[in-house]
């Protein structure tokens, strides 16, 4: 562990995102940037993602939430950003497409399960459940999420089930955490110029599909 250099980082970073906060949120980007130093000691936490928490601690700050990073919130999770404001909660899940080794032949059938499943299990906690990305990746997001419950077809939440149950045994993902499991909206984040840009799913999927039209290559 390089504590200096990663102190250096977030201060850098923090810094840079306090210019578009008012003088009375500082404190609260302040206290964000203390609880990843402190885990970054205990080795809980990794430079590259304690950026993209900050980014996207800053805008919900600047939206007037209370941010936590790195919160327990069952026995088994721990969200990413855990964010209050009057009545309501959010959580956002970063992901930034890392697949470990085992998964070198079956990469987009895990990443895949990754974010069917935290969909399924981190939005049974929150109000509204956001996932997050580097504007350099983008996420496979299951159209399946962009129905309500009752517009999901048992066969198409069974279809989900066995491709999260390929990865996830130990607690598998309940069916009925699927049929009910909600997406509020996907961050994009801009790392150099420290700021998001928050979409709705379908316009998300929407825009993905169309760069993915634009590509030379075949999809």
């Amino acid at each position: 562990m390089d504590l200096e250099k990663f102190q250096k980082d977030v201060c850098v970073m923090t810094e840079k995102l306090s210019v578009n906060l008012q003088k009375k949120d500082l404190p609260k980007l302040n206290y964000v940037k203390q609880q990843l130093i402190e885990m970054y000691q205990k080795n809980l936490v990794k430079i590259n993602h304690s950026v993209l928490e900050l980014i996207c601690a800053s805008n919900l700050i600047s939206r007037g939430y209370n941010v936590q990073v790195e919160k327990d919130i069952s026995e088994i999770l721990v969200c990413d950003i855990f964010a209050k404001k009057g009545g309501g909660n959010t959580i956002v899940e970063i992901e930034t497409g890392f697949t470990p080794p085992e998964h070198a032949m079956d990469t987009i059938n895990y990443f895949t399960a990754r974010i069917m499943s935290k969909i399924a299990r981190y939005s049974q906690h929150c109000s509204k459940f956001s996932l997050a990305s580097p504007a350099t990746g983008i996420l496979p997001i299951p159209k399946i999420f962009l129905f309500p419950p009752s517009a999901r077809k048992k066969g198409d939440v069974q279809k989900v089930k066995n491709l999260c149950d390929r990865y996830y045994k130990n607690p598998p993902i309940e069916y009925d955490d699927i049929l009910n499991a909600h997406l509020h909206s996907i961050y994009l984040i801009n790392i150099d110029g420290g700021f998001v840009k928050e979409l709705d799913p379908q316009g998300y999927v929407d825009l993905t599909n169309d760069l993915l039209s634009r590509s030379e290559i075949d999809y």
